[in-house]
């Protein structure tokens, strides 16, 4: 197989030709749409007046909860969430009315016009005001190993704390964005910028109060996603379907970055309490953890991301005693959704705060405590829930990455540098990534797949998954031109379309190329099957052999051979026109679901996971202890990919995650007043990593020869893992803000580790 091929769109991205939702052409009905939103977090609407905003000249609808055909709702989970807001607003944000108009200044002249009477309510915004007033999202879940309380009594040591992590902006650079066309009676085409273009299409179904087989959802790519369009992508397509049905004309909905960035949800934050009991060699044996998320004003994907916390609260670490608790606590922010990590990030640099903590009690050095705990090869080897954590690459990793990045004599040097410098300290900090890859829902642990063969040779595969520039289109379109032994500029990948791949699940939990190239190889299998039945007899009958078993065909460099006759050879384009001509079908469906899995909720015991990725990084900082700037001044990254498909994709998405939770760790903070408002939602004020912010001297290695036979040609998930090794950068600032005081007093520092915090924890250890 060519591993080392562009991104099929990297020229078109470059030229500017790729096209996009807001790019497709349209005639000259297309109407704007515009949705009005609630500037109160809480509050009961009294009375509404729409007449004048529909007289505007130019409006051709306004609509309101009542002007909905089916359900006004489209919770993906759980009915919580209204299409439109009847009687109450619970988020600034919370759509209320839709306008479909002739411009985008008519309908927010249109906007204007519309009159509405509020009664404010009270407000709750953070964790703390949620759990003062008892205002669960739904009941809290639990995860038990061992005996908690007992073990906790018979450890040398135990500590007791709590640690904060905020929120994070997804900032996409296509903002939430849907173009729908009418068609025939209730047909809608709905061109989604979303992740889940099934789920789309069910719940643009169900506002309309139409069936699904009329709702066709299409998506060629969507610009950056981050998790942030798995659900919340469905509110602009079914907002922008309810303008297109009224009017019977094409509605396009694309946000404004700052509409974008008030009206949707972010990485939940998350306020975590702990008791962990160790011995006085540093080895973890009882761990007690409460985790309490702010879901916002309904459930959307908080409790499957809480439940992928709770699965991560070991991280890397064999802990034999261990009690966690999750709870989502209801707020008046925006719901709070899916990003990069879905959970696992949070629970991770908990318990990397916690080791680190260790160490300090020690005073030994983080790198060994870590070591010392992690997961066994044959014993100390079975997770909190039950699976066994097989094929365990950390100790190789651990071994590689300090030879490699020359920990030790680094970590010796930055004690001599910081001995010697009051005002300037340096850092350096280890972290691990253990992460389990598929969906902790089982059922989504499926996918489909359409693969048509032409008569000129060439192929087009459809599949259920969806590019956001992450390559999974390459990955598949590689998979494709490997199984079928053909170059792979004979194949492309067409948009995904629901009324090709039918009932699909979202592209989120790495799990894209695992589930649909599975998927096209099965189809592919169906197809290669039929043709070397067809060309072993053509072998058989040509050459005057007894017999041709179809497993002896091969195919290879765009021919079909025979395995142990090479010489028996005929062209793939040439089989093609043979088979077609002989009536041979070359279209095949595939499918595929994940094995093995099972996951018993009520007792929180089973193997969730199909296979873990493994990463591990060393990240150095200087910091000035007097501002609070710190720089990064070298970071090394040795991750297990498996066999990589795609090294080079491997390696972008490798660097692309980390420079994401690089943000979420050290300068993305959302800061909101006390009555709800997001103070920080544009691009001016929200401050995502720039150029400078990244590493000086950035080295990222795939671990080789560790082939994994749980996925499609041996490879492993990549898209999230790699964001939690951006940890090892707030441990390192962590690390020096330590060295202040020569490393005798635990600094408490918050994610993220803003300038702002830097300083506040400094000045805290002062006081």
């Amino acid at each position: 197989m060519n591993k080392f091929i562009s991104h099929e769109s990297a020229v078109k991205h470059v030229t500017g030709e790729s096209v996009y939702v807001d790019d497709i052409p349209v005639d000259e009905r297309l109407l704007t749409g515009h949705v009005v939103y609630s500037n109160h977090a809480h509050a009961r609407i009294k009375s509404f007046d729409l007449t004048a905003a529909k007289k505007l000249p130019g409006v051709h609808a306004v609509l309101c909860f009542k002007d909905i055909p089916g359900e006004n709702q489209m919770g993906p989970v759980i009915r919580d969430e209204p299409c439109l807001a009847e009687k109450e607003v619970n988020f600034i944000g919370q759509a209320i009315f839709l306008i479909a108009g002739e411009s985008e200044e008519i309908c927010r002249q249109a906007e204007q016009k519309i009159k509405i009477n509020y009664e404010v309510q009270p407000t709750i915004l953070t964790i703390d005001e949620s759990i003062k007033a008892k205002n669960l999202l739904g009941p809290e879940r639990k995860i038990n190993c061992g005996n908690i309380e007992i073990a906790l009594k018979e450890c040398d040591q135990v500590i007791i704390g709590e640690f904060n992590t905020g929120a994070q902006e997804h900032w996409y650079l296509e903002t939430q964005a849907c173009l729908c066309l009418p068609g025939e009676k209730n047909e809608i085409m709905a061109f989604s910028s979303t992740q889940h273009p099934t789920e789309t299409q069910t719940l643009i179904a169900e506002v309309l109060g139409i069936l699904r087989n009329e709702v066709v959802v299409e998506v060629r790519r969507m610009g950056g996603a981050f998790g942030g369009k798995e659900t919340q992508a469905n509110h602009t397509a079914c907002w922008a379907a309810l303008l297109c049905q009224a009017t019977g004309q094409p509605v396009k909905i694309r946000l404004f970055r700052d509409d974008d960035q008030k009206m949707t949800g972010k990485r939940h934050p998350f306020l975590i309490k702990y008791k962990a009991g160790f011995s006085n060699q540093g080895i973890l044996s009882a761990l007690k953890f409460e985790l309490n998320s702010n879901g916002g004003a309904v459930a959307d994907l908080s409790f499957a991301i809480m439940e992928r916390a709770m699965f991560h609260v070991d991280n890397a670490y064999y802990i034999p005693n261990l009690s966690v608790i999750g709870k989502v606590w209801k707020t008046n922010l925006p719901p709070n959704t899916a990003l990069r990590g879905f959970g696992a990030p949070q629970a991770i640099v908990a318990i990397e705060n916690i080791i680190d903590r260790i160490a300090r009690v020690l005073n030994r050095d983080a790198a060994t405590i870590r070591k010392n705990n992690f997961y066994g090869i044959k014993t100390r080897n079975k997770s909190h829930y039950g699976q066994e954590v097989e094929r365990n690459h950390l100790h190789t990793l651990y071994n590689k990455i300090t030879r490699s990045s020359q920990y030790w004599k680094r970590r010796s040097d930055i004690n001599q540098f910081n001995k010697e410098h009051n005002f300037i300290k340096k850092g350096i900090a280890l972290s691990p990534v253990k992460f389990g890859i598929s969906f902790t829902t089982s059922f989504l642990n499926q996918a489909g797949a359409l693969v048509h063969i032409y008569q000129d040779g060439s192929v087009l595969v459809n599949h259920g998954g969806t590019e956001m520039g992450q390559g999974l289109h390459t990955k598949i379109l590689q998979i494709a031109a490997a199984e079928f032994g053909v170059s792979p500029d004979r194949i492309k990948i067409s948009a995904t379309n629901t009324s090709k791949v039918p009932n699909t699940s979202a592209t989120a939990a790495s799990t894209g190329s695992d589930l649909n190239g599975m998927a096209v190889k099965n189809a592919i299998d169906t197809i290669k099957n039929r043709l070397a039945g067809f060309v072993s007899a053509q072998f058989q009958k040509e050459n005057k052999l007894k017999v041709v078993n179809p497993k002896q065909i091969l195919f290879k460099d765009n021919f079909i051979i025979h395995k142990d006759l090479p010489k028996l050879r005929v062209s793939f384009d040439e089989v093609v026109k043979s088979a077609y001509l002989a009536q041979i079908s070359m279209s095949a469906t595939g499918y595929y679901r994940t094995p093995h899995l099972n996951w018993d909720k009520e007792i929180g015991s089973g193997r969730p996971f199909n296979y873990y990725a493994f990463g591990m990084a060393v990240s150095e900082v200087m910091l000035d202890v007097l501002t609070g700037y710190h720089k990064i001044l070298r970071t090394d990254i040795l991750h297990d990919v498996g066999d990589s498909i795609n090294p080079h994709i491997d390696i972008g998405q490798i660097q692309g995650g980390f420079i994401q939770g690089l943000g979420w760790c050290t300068t993305e903070e959302c800061k909101w007043d006390k009555e709800g408002h997001l103070l920080n939602h544009s691009p001016d004020t929200y401050k995502i990593p720039a150029v400078s912010d990244i590493p000086e001297d950035f080295r990222v290695e795939l671990l080789q020869n560790k082939p994994n036979p749980n996925a499609i040609r041996k490879s492993k998930a990549v898209g999230e893992p790699p964001l939690m090794l951006a940890i090892s950068v707030w441990l390192a600032i962590k690390d020096a803000i330590s060295a202040i005081f020569d490393h005798k007093k635990e600094p408490i520092l918050p994610v993220p580790a803003t300038n702002e915090n830097i300083l506040l924890s400094i000045k805290n250890l002062r006081q």
